[in-house]
């Protein structure tokens, strides 16, 4: 069984099983609330679960804070367990059940007037969504100029069930989908301050 997490947008949290079923999921939608409710998610969720065989941690896009704190939580869980974490780009979850004909864009609010933008275009033989642009951001008012005639599908929650089953495809294909380091928007707005001045006497 597989367990992921995702804080890219809300707090979402789903147990999977070797066949892609929904054993269990949870979420909370507020994009700001990571830490408060990300405990009791995933003690529901795992709440006589049985044996959990690898973690799949949402890499974002996502904001700075709110990333690390999802994939904290996924590498603590399985650190606790001593199984093996599964990096996958958020973006894939919400593309997973997008794939059909023609290219198609992943669109998430990135705040500050802006969006996330990831586009798409079919499956490879894993049945993995294939993409054929990287993540960028861009101006809110500019995206649609941007996808050109590319269909594009807002989303403002992701399922971590797909999140999971993407992750499942991932493992049995041998492929990586993603680094250690997460997709973040932007960097934190909070910088490590300079060397003090000197002060003359």
């Amino acid at each position: 069984m597989i367990l992921a997490v995702d804080t890219s947008l809300g707090t979402a949290v789903a147990l999977v099983d070797a066949d892609g079923a929904v054993r269990a999921e949870a979420a909370a939608a507020d994009p700001l609330g990571h830490a408060e409710v990300i405990g009791d998610l995933l003690a529901e969720v795992v709440a006589g679960a049985g044996e959990i065989t690898h973690v799949v941690a949402g890499m974002g896009p996502g904001p700075f804070t709110g990333l690390r704190i999802g994939i904290a939580a996924a590498r603590a869980f399985a650190l606790g367990r001593a199984i093996p974490v599964i990096p996958v780009p958020s973006h894939h979850a919400a593309a997973l059940a997008r794939i059909g004909d023609g290219p198609f864009a992943i669109v998430t609010d990135a705040r500050r007037r802006e969006v996330a933008i990831t586009v798409f275009d079919g499956a490879d033989a894993a049945g993995l969504p294939v993409v054929v642009a990287d993540t960028v951001l861009v101006p809110a008012a500019e995206a649609d100029a941007h996808l050109s005639d590319i269909r594009r599908f807002d989303v403002d929650a992701l399922s971590a069930a797909d999140l999971a089953r993407v992750g499942a495809r991932a493992l049995a294909a041998g492929r990586a989908l993603s680094g250690d380091e997460p997709l973040y928007l932007r960097h934190p707005d909070v910088v490590v301050p300079g060397a003090p001045k000197r002060v003359g006497l």
